[in-house]
C-alpha cells in the first residue's frame, strides 16, 4: 500500500510542476498567449521555438495526467461514504470560486470539483472497470469532436481578442492585471463565466472523460501500479512516441500556417487533444515501469512531498507568479522564452516548502483545512474519524 500511494503521489506532483510549464505563460503573457504564440501578429524564433517543444511535451499533457488521477483518487474516497466526497468536491469548487476571481483567471479547482461531482455517480454505479474506461473514452472523443464542429461553424470569424488582441486589448488586460481590486476582480468573474460556458460545450467532456479513464485504470489496478515493471516499460515505449507523432504534425502545420485563426483555432488544435491522454499514460507507465529503481531516489521522494499537498502548491504558484506578474509589474516584461527562466525557481520553492513542511506535519496546511470542511459538512467514516 505504501509503495502504491508513493506512487501516485509522485505522478502527481510530477503534474503539479509540469501544468506550471504552461501555466507560466498565463501568469505573464495575456490569454491570447496560451494558445498562440503569434498573439501581437508577430513571433521570434526563440519564442517560435518554445512553443513548439511545450506544445509537444507539455500542452494539455499534464493537465490530463491530473485528470487522470483525480479520477483514480475518486475511487479511493469511494469507501468514505456518497455524501463525504460530495462534500469534498464542493468545498474544492469553493477554493476555486475564490481562487479564479480574487487572485487568478486561470483555476482548474472549480472545473474539476464541478465535473467530478458529475462523474462520481457513474463511477460509482458502473458495472465494472471496462464500461468506465469505454464511456471515459467516449467522452473524451466527444469533446475532441466539438472542436470540429466549431471549426465548422466558427472557423471563418474573424479571430477575437482571445486569438488576436488588439493593443487597446493588450493594454487594458496589462491595466487591469497590475492594478487588481474591483476591475480586476469584475475581469476575472467574467472570464469565469466563459470558462464555464466552454467547460459546457466542450472542454467538460474531455475532462469528465479523463477522469472515468483514471478511475477505471485505478479499478483494474493499472494505476495502482499493481502490473509488473515490464509491462509498463512495454506500454511506456508504445504510448509516449504515439503522441508525439500525432502531435508532431499540427505542431508544424500551425507554424507553418503562422498560426492562423482559420485553421490553428479548432481544426489543428485536434492532434493535440488526441495525443494528450496517450502522452499522460506514457508518462505513468515510464514512472511505474522503473519505479523499483527510483523509490528510493530522494528526487522522487521530494517530488512525492509536492504530490502529497498538491492543492496547497497548486496555489503556492499562485501566490508567487502574481506577486512576481501583477504586484510587482513584470506581465508582459517577458517573451514565452524568457518566461521559462521563471519556472524552475518556483519549482524550488514548491520542492522546499512541501519537503520543509512534511519534516513536522503529516498533510499539507490546505490538506488540513480541506480535510476539516468536509468534516464539518460530510458524514465521517469511522476509518475517517480515527
Amino acid at each position: 500500500m505504501r509503495q502504491r500511494i508513493a506512487m501516485l503521489d509522485c505522478a502527481r506532483g510530477i503534474a503539479i510542476l509540469g501544468i506550471l510549464l504552461m501555466n507560466i505563460t498565463a501568469f505573464g503573457l495575456p490569454k491570447a498567449a496560451y494558445l498562440n504564440p503569434a498573439y501581437t501578429g508577430s513571433i521570434s524564433n526563440g519564442e517560435a521555438w518554445t512553443w513548439a517543444v511545450l506544445d509537444m511535451v507539455a500542452q494539455v499533457k499534464f493537465l490530463t495526467l491530473f485528470a487522470l488521477l483525480f479520477g483514480g483518487g475518486l475511487v479511493l474516497l469511494l469507501p468514505r461514504g456518497t455524501r463525504w466526497t460530495y462534500s469534498r468536491l464542493l468545498w474544492l469548487m469553493g477554493f476555486g470560486v475564490i481562487h479564479g476571481i480574487f487572485f487568478w483567471d486561470g483555476d482548474i479547482l472549480l472545473d474539476y470539483g464541478l465535473v467530478g461531482l458529475l462523474c462520481l455517480g457513474l463511477i460509482r454505479q458502473a458495472p465494472s472497470e471496462r464500461s468506465l474506461i469505454g464511456t471515459g473514452i467516449v467522452l473524451y472523443a466527444l469533446g475532441v469532436g466539438l472542436l470540429l464542429v466549431f471549426q465548422l461553424l466558427l472557423g471563418d470569424q474573424p479571430p477575437g481578442r482571445f486569438w488576436l488582441p488588439d493593443i487597446a486589448n493588450r493594454v487594458y488586460e496589462h491595466y487591469w492585471q497590475t492594478e487588481g481590486g474591483p476591475e480586476a476582480w469584475r475581469e476575472r468573474l467574467n472570464l469565469l463565466h466563459g470558462s464555464l460556458l466552454v467547460m459546457a460545450s466542450q472542454y467538460g467532456w474531455q475532462l469528465a472523460g479523463a477522469m472515468l479513464i483514471g478511475a477505471g485504470l485505478m479499478r483494474n489496478g493499472w494505476l495502482a501500479g499493481r502490473r509488473e515493471p515490464e509491462h509498463y516499460r512495454r506500454m511506456a515505449l508504445w504510448l509516449i512516441p504515439a503522441g508525439l507523432i500525432i502531435n508532431l504534425p499540427a505542431v508544424v502545420a500551425q507554424w507553418q500556417l503562422g498560426w492562423d485563426y482559420r485553421w490553428c483555432g479548432f481544426l489543428l488544435q485536434m492532434p493535440r487533444e488526441i495525443s494528450a491522454p496517450l502522452q499522460a499514460l506514457g508518462c505513468v507507465a515510464l514512472l511505474y515501469g522503473f519505479w523499483p529503481r527510483l523509490a528510493d531516489k530522494k528526487v522522487f521522494r521530494l517530488l512525492g512531498n509536492v504530490g502529497r499537498m498538491a492543492l496547497t502548491n497548486y496555489l503556492l504558484q499562485t501566490l508567487i507568479c502574481t506577486l512576481l506578474f501583477n504586484q510587482l509589474g513584470l506581465f508582459m516584461a517577458y517573451d514565452r522564452l524568457q518566461l521559462m527562466a521563471f519556472v524552475p525557481a518556483v519549482w524550488f520553492i514548491n520542492i522546499a516548502v512541501s519537503a520543509l513542511w512534511f519534516r513536522y506535519f503529516r498533510q499539507g496546511p490546505l490538506e488540513a483545512v480541506w480535510r476539516r470542511l468536509t468534516r464539518l459538512t460530510g458524514s465521517l467514516t469511522p476509518a475517517d474519524a480515527s
